[in-house]
């Protein structure tokens, strides 16, 4: 958007003037105009769907590293984590979780990731190791809400 010079002390306001001035202000006005695309819809599990501007919703990427007692880990082990929101959400937001296999074993691909609860301070889940071996397993979350 261009910008409008500033007058000069004294100078006399011309119709260029004001035109550029209204100009400005009607460009300016189309740019912040609320429009269904600008906003997001957070569908929360307790309270249902919630819609702010795009500029209004947090989303938190995280990465947290789970590990068994051991490196070594049995078929059907579970292994719990958790993560905790820098500032809480103003409902419980959503959350997705993915694992990434860190050793690069057989083991760790064959991991199941399930988030068991999802509050507006934090996300608690397990990973399911589903087969035996040596692993280091992370998990990378995605936490979209409103801001409380």
């Amino acid at each position: 958007m261009s910008q409008i010079p500033l007058p000069e002390r004294g100078q006399p306001i011309d119709v260029t003037y004001v035109y550029q001035i209204a100009d400005a202000i009607n460009n300016l006005s189309s740019q912040i105009t609320p429009s269904t695309n600008k906003y997001v819809t957070v569908d929360t599990p307790q309270d249902g769907k919630q819609s702010v501007l795009s500029s209004g919703v947090k989303i938190n990427a995280a990465y947290v590293e789970v590990t068994a007692g051991s490196s070594t880990v049995l078929a059907g082990q579970e292994q719990s984590f958790s993560y905790s929101y820098p500032a809480e959400y103003k409902f419980a937001p959503v959350a997705t979780a993915t694992p990434v296999n860190v050793g690069g074993t057989s083991a760790g691909k064959d991991v199941t990731v399930i988030l068991k609860n999802v509050t507006t301070s934090r996300v608690d889940g397990i990973v399911k190791f589903n087969s035996n071996g040596d692993l280091i397993v992370g998990v990378n979350l995605i936490v979209i809400g409103i801001p409380n």
